[in-house]
């Protein structure tokens, strides 16, 4: 698990009702208004495509970016079927700012991958840019870290955050029994970053057979510097391996790290809304 040099990272601007991502490996940046990410993804054992899934979505008008990184276990046909079904998932819902429908479809595909014995865990964020809004829902997976620059500090990003937006919060999801899932709503000031990843990494053990655990990953990013968001995947990574030694990973890992710039969107032109008009209705394919 050794990213590349962040010079050699691949680089995309995301376009309206554009969706990018899969299962397959992937070492790059992303933007979308208001927002650049970076995705490092490295599945188990130089497989072409592994157990986590990972994307970006940006829609029509620009003003919503949705992200999601879904942890599936084990490898081939069942995680290619989910990689498809989620994309698709994806482009239904790409311009709805509410992420309830969306992960109601998605617990439908988790039921439906239980019942064949497969295993998956979620997290979607979606940001959504005229008010700086991150909507957060976690369905069992590892909760993410949030840094936030007024306070110069590092804190996990959970339903009972003292920070959350009332109005958007505590919305009870799922509709598998008994789980439930909820969903809220962050406000994030220009430079807070939000570290997203999948089990493999607090799950890191040292050569003494020690895990890494949630408050060691804390440690480790307090110890990074946040003034260069584009090396800090790479930076990361490199911290777990240290922390490692000769011990592998004994899965798939996957990081995704979202900055933000605050940018907001700026005004379409007529050509550009009948691009989007037409993929909406159907005439250019998402």
């Amino acid at each position: 698990m050794a990213a590349t040099a962040a010079d050699s990272t691949e680089s995309r601007f995301m376009q309206c009702m554009e969706i990018w991502g899969g299962n397959r490996a992937a070492n790059s940046a992303v933007s979308i208004h208001g927002i650049d990410a970076w995705v490092f993804s490295e599945p188990y054992a130089g497989h072409t495509s592994g157990g986590d899934i990972h994307y970006v979505s940006m829609c029509g008008g620009g003003n919503i970016g949705r992200f999601v990184v879904a942890d599936v276990a084990g490898h081939g046909s069942a995680v290619g079927e989910m990689a498809v079904n989620l994309r698709s998932l994806m482009a239904k819902h790409i311009n709805r700012v509410d992420q309830t429908q969306f992960v109601r479809a998605l617990n439908q595909e988790f039921a439906r991958l239980g019942q064949a014995g497969t295993f998956a865990t979620a997290l979607l964020a979606t940001y959504h840019a005229p008010t700086d809004r991150l909507i957060t829902c976690n369905a069992g997976h590892p909760t993410p870290l949030w840094y936030r620059m007024d306070k110069r500090t590092w804190q996990w990003l959970e339903h009972d955050v003292p920070d959350r937006l009332e109005s958007a919060s505590n919305l009870p999801l799922g509709v598998i029994h008994p789980t439930h899932y909820h969903q809220f709503a962050v406000g994030l000031a220009k430079g807070d970053l939000i570290l997203i990843y999948t089990d493999s990494l607090i799950e890191a053990k040292s050569p003494q057979g020690r895990q890494l655990g949630e408050k060691g990953l804390l440690d480790l990013v307090h110890r990074l510097d946040v003034q260069r968001p584009g090396q800090f995947c790479p930076d990361l990574l490199e911290s777990v391996r240290v922390y490692r030694g000769e011990a592998t990973l004994e899965d798939d890992v996957t990081v995704l790290l979202l900055h933000h710039n605050a940018a907001d969107p700026p005004p379409h032109s007529l050509g550009e809304w009948a691009k989007v008009i037409a993929k909406m209705t159907g005439l250019i394919k998402v």
